[in-house]
């Protein structure tokens, strides 16, 4: 196994410091939906009662799920537990290749296990809602999506500032906090929020029209994300390289 993503492992599941990861999440996740299911709200049609119980579950476990592999992959629990890369990319005679493959595998691990976790919440909230099952798909699809485009650039915060906790943790909340805000105010379908409640309300999103072209919604908001996605790992590389070079 890849010695970086073993360490990981044993880390966050062996030893235990990955647990309050997943405890904030259920804790936050499971009262939220309680609450959207039985109080009152300021605009009923469109967030209370069954109908919609979907919809806020779904945008709540987007949050949360990208917000925390934000942090994970920030290496922002137990710090103190996790090699240097220098360590790694020098003592350990590692190659950039080797400690970004072992990274963004943990990364990957630690998605799939938030939406293991999620998924008997948005399950249920689906049979309430009577969403239809391709709804449910599409939805645990994205999230896994916006998850690994986003989360990526914690890595690269992390090979960047690794000696700099405090700047990677200011700089991580940053990002995610403009990325919110552009999406919506630059083209709303962008916004992965957006998107998800559009296409679980079964809405039809504006193209965008620049001058006499107009892109479909659907292939602008998945060429940037693809973008986002593709330039984290470049920049996550690169930034393993020159870590090296130091």
């Amino acid at each position: 196994m890849n010695p970086v993503l073993r360490e990981s492992l044993d880390i966050f599941f062996d030893e235990g410091h990955g647990l309050p990861v997943y405890f904030y999440l259920l804790t936050i996740l499971a009262p939220v939906q309680f609450l959207a299911l039985y109080l009152p709200s300021l605009d009923a049609q469109m967030w209370s009662g069954s109908g919609n119980l979907f919809k806020v579950s779904s945008s709540t476990a987007l949050l949360l799920i990208v917000y925390f592999a934000l942090r994970v992959a920030n290496q922002e629990y137990a710090p103190w537990r996790f090699q240097p890369l220098q360590r790694w990319l020098r003592d350990g005679s590692q190659s950039p290749g080797v400690v970004a493959k072992g990274q963004i595998a943990f990364l990957a691990v630690h998605i799939v296990c938030s939406l293991l976790l999620s998924a008997p919440f948005l399950i249920w909230a689906a049979a309430i809602a009577r969403s239809p099952l391709a709804s449910l798909a599409a939805t645990l699809a994205l999230l896994l999506f916006y998850a690994l485009c986003y989360s990526i650039w914690g890595l690269v915060t992390l090979a960047l500032w690794e000696r700099r906790p405090e700047s990677r943790q200011v700089v991580i909340r940053c990002f995610y906090f403009f990325l919110g805000v552009v999406t919506l105010l630059v083209y709303l379908p962008l916004n992965p929020i957006a998107y998800l409640l559009a296409i679980l309300g079964r809405h039809e999103l504006a193209p965008l029209s620049i001058g006499a072209v107009k892109w479909s919604a659907d292939t602008v908001h998945f060429g940037f994300h693809l973008f986002l996605g593709g330039a984290g790992l470049i920049a996550h590389r690169w930034a393993l390289r020159r870590g090296l070079q130091e």
